[in-house]
């Protein structure tokens, strides 16, 4: 019935949109607009045209159909673990079970970054009972028995509110007897308990577990002690000692023992007695083994040892480096008498004496000649080494390394030749030798140091000498002049009037004697930047005076400004490479705003400047909850648009009765208000929201008798179905934009108040009838 009378409706609508009216032969384009289209500007200025609102499809003239934002997938629109819902130009979201919306609405569109994220159900005390343990999953939990408890009616994992399984306390019952055995405390029958036992009277505990546990399987593990008749068998033995004598193996008997040899009685009891525990006490005798304590330490020696002192133990001695052995022997052993015997070890220093003498070098040598000691030998000034070692060191043998040191004469060899010069030398090419270079004739020296010399590394010295030849007047270059010149330079620069386009501002004189003239291009200076024009509102284009395929960087600066919000300030910056001789630029201006605009050439440091003002747009529709209602106030929700123009835009509210021939005209700038109507029953507005006055929600109840911006919010009247519109405007300096979404429908509500009167009559009659029951109870009791 609902889908049946909005396309009844949606007929009305597009019948009496599409209409078209005609003045002369001029055709209104707007009015043939369906209701749920808007009428705007073509891109490329032609006229105007009908195109769908946000939320439907169509050619936006004849039709505008819902579009069911649903059928892509609820993954793809609403995100993971969600559910979509289309609506009448629009859609919501929600979350499947186990899963909850961040931003803890039951239904949301996720423009504003919501998702669906999972339900922790384990923060529930309790959520899985007495000895539960609970795991949480995506979308849903698990239970488990915690140790100690066991799953009852149903396997584990469980989920309560699925199954009727539970963990119960596992309980053994009273603990087992053992035989021989006396009980002797127990902590409990629950899961863990302990139950000790100890043997009877004449019996030992000879083996096995003394306690038995509760297990996990509801049985008592143990015990597993073994009770025997007291009988302590053969006497224990000693470390180090050997039984001397022993009187049985009954109880009270008793065995002596005595140190082993090699071994002294250093304290303790000697003897052994057999308990009532059928098992030996004592002996307690501690036998010392004879020990000969630290070796002694020898001079300039270390010892290799095992660390033993016991008798038979060795010491090897060894002497420390730079030292050697000059006595006998060198190993010490420990006695039977408790001392370590004696050894003739001797270590002395290592001495090499004087080194070898090597021919033109000399000693580099701390005078020190004993193992480690280094000499270092350095070739006298003049001569150089031949080979690659220079250094001897004192050995373990008390000999100086074998050393090949040679040291030969230094010689610088041929020297260079320059270019244009002649050399003034004696011929010789040892350390110190001096060669002067001068210019040829026909050259001159432009700078640089023209002497060279033999130095020690074998090699000549650096001589920077440079010769050139003149090469006359200066090359003659198109509307340039010479600012500086000399013998091989010339700089050349542009007349006045006249810029650098192309090529090098240097003439240099080569060795040749020839010019090599610049290659400067001079050009008559033009504007940079000219023709600056706008186009589509937003889009800049200009005409560029540069080189062909020169790249030119601009920097493009605008400032914004409103009459209307003085607060309101758009400043900002943009940057631009192009190699076009006619650049464009499209910028990100806002509605509305009037702005100063100024285009840089920076490598001309040219700038132009031009001033426009953007125009009114259609505001776009806010976010809204659709939702049919059964309710007599009932309460709607939107979440309002992101930049929006606040100080003149606002929300209408719109009430459309349901009966008769509906017509809503969304571009009408009429605002029909219910104070001022004849007919009660035409459509009319019940709240107009100044987008100043509001925050990024409202929640809006229809028909509380109170006023918002002016409008009467009447109460809706009961046994009618209304149409409730939303229409975001926006309106400045005559121009008036708007956009249209219908935000819910109201149903009869007149029939919570049949019920209510049904309820109430009933009783009424119920009451009467047990009045008049009573009465004639008591008639009849008079009369017998």
């Amino acid at each position: 019935m609902y889908w049946r009378t909005a396309l009844v409706i949606l007929a009305f609508l597009t019948h009496a949109i599409t209409e078209m009216r005609v003045t002369g032969q001029t055709l209104d384009v707007c009015a043939t607009c369906h209701p749920n289209a808007t009428c705007e500007e073509k891109v490329d200025g032609t006229g105007k045209a009908c195109n769908c609102m946000y939320g439907f499809v169509g050619n936006g003239r004849t039709y505008c159909q819902d579009k069911n934002e649903c059928q892509i997938g609820a993954n793809k629109i609403c995100g993971q673990h969600t559910a979509c819902h289309n609506t009448y130009g629009s859609y919501y979201c929600t979350c499947l079970a186990g899963y909850s919306p961040s931003n803890n609405m039951a239904i949301f569109i996720p423009n504003d970054g919501t998702r669906c994220q999972d339900i922790n159900e384990c923060r529930v005390q309790g959520i899985c009972g007495e000895g539960g343990k609970c795991t949480n999953m995506q979308g849903y939990f698990n239970c488990l028995c915690q140790v100690g408890y066991q799953v009852h009616n149903g396997a584990e994992p469980f989920h309560p509110p699925q199954d009727k399984a539970l963990c119960k306390a596992i309980d053994c019952g009273q603990p087992p007897s053992a035989l021989n055995a006396v009980q002797l405390s127990a902590t409990g029958t629950r899961y863990g308990s302990i139950a000790k036992f100890g043997c009877s009277g004449g019996f030992f505990w000879k083996s096995g577990e003394n306690s038995s546990v509760c297990g996990a399987e509801s049985v008592w593990k143990g015990p597993s002690l073994v009770c025997e008749a007291i009988d302590c068998g053969q006497p224990p033995s000693a470390l180090n000692a050997v039984q001397l004598s022993a009187t049985g193996t009954r109880y009270g008997s008793v065995a002596k023992f005595g140190c082993s040899e090699g071994f002294f009685w250093k304290s303790g009891e000697n003897s052994s007695v057999c308990g009532a525990e059928s098992v030996w006490k004592g002996p307690s005798l501690v036998c010392e083994e004879v020990d000969c304590g630290l070796p002694p330490a020898l001079p300039h020696s270390v010892m290799l040892w095992n660390q033993s002192t016991r008798i038979g133990s060795e010491v090897v001695y060894q002497c420390n480096s730079g030292y050697y052995n000059v006595g006998e022997g060198n190993v010490s052993v420990c006695t039977a008498k408790g001392q370590w015997d004696q050894t003739s070890f001797l270590c002395e220093e290592i001495d090499c004496g004087e080194p070898v003498f090597i021919s033109h070098a000399k000693m580099l040598w701390d005078r020190t000649s004993l193992i480690g000691s280094v000499v270092y030998y350095q070739c006298v000034e003049g001569y150089y080494s031949t080979s690659g070692k220079c250094y001897t060191e004192c050995g373990e043998n008390g000999l100086w390394e074998n050393i090949e040191l040679q040291c030969e004469e230094l010689n610088c060899g041929a020297p260079l030749t320059l270019p244009h010069t002649n050399m003034l030398w004696d011929n010789t090419t040892v350390l110190g030798s001096v060669i002067e270079y001068v210019c040829k004739d026909g050259f001159y020296q432009e700078g640089g140091n023209s002497l060279s010399t033999c130095i020690s590394s074998g090699q000549w010295g650096i001589v920077s000498i440079i010769c050139k030849a003149t090469c006359g007047p200066a090359p003659a270059l198109a509307n340039t002049e010479v600012v500086l010149q000399n013998t091989s330079v010339v700089f050349h620069r542009c007349l006045e009037g006249f810029h650098s386009w192309r090529g090098r501002n240097t003439s240099v004189c080569d060795i040749t004697g020839k010019w090599q003239a610049a290659t400067l291009r001079c050009r008559e200076i033009k504007p940079a930047i000219s023709d600056l024009v706008v186009f589509n509102e937003k889009c800049l284009r200009w005409k560029a005076d540069k080189y062909e395929e020169d790249t030119e960087n601009y920097r493009v600066a605008f400032v914004g400004f409103r009459a209307y919000q003085r607060s309101f300030h758009d400043k900002r910056k943009k940057l631009l490479s192009s190699t076009s001789d006619h650049p464009e630029i499209c910028l990100n201006l806002l509605p509305v705003t009037n702005y100063t605009i100024s285009i840089t050439a920076l490598s001309a440091r040219f700038t132009s400047t031009l001033t426009t003002n953007t125009s009114l747009q259609v505001p776009q529709a806010p976010e809204i909850l659709y939702r049919e209602i059964e309710a007599p106030l009932p309460t709607l929700w939107l979440r309002r648009s992101a930049d929006t123009l606040d100080p003149i835009s606002f929300y209408q509210v719109f009430v459309l009765p349901l009966e008769g021939t509906l017509v809503f005209d969304c571009s009408s700038p009429k605002t029909p208000d219910f104070s001022s109507q004849r007919k009660p029953h035409g459509q009319y507005i019940t709240a107009q929201l100044h987008l100043r006055d509001i925050g990024k929600e409202i929640n809006l109840t229809l028909g509380d008798g109170h006023y918002y911006g002016g409008f009467y919010n009447a109460p809706l009247q009961k046994g009618r179905d209304y149409y409730i519109i939303l229409r975001a405007v926006s309106q400045w300096g005559g121009a008036f934009k708007h956009s249209c979404v219908i935000w819910a429908k109201v149903r009869d509500i007149s029939y919570i108040m049949k019920v209510s009167s049904l309820f109430a009559g009933g009783s009424i009659g119920v009451f009467a009838l047990a009045i008049f029951l009573g009465h004639c109870y008591t008639w009849f009791c008079k009369k017998t």
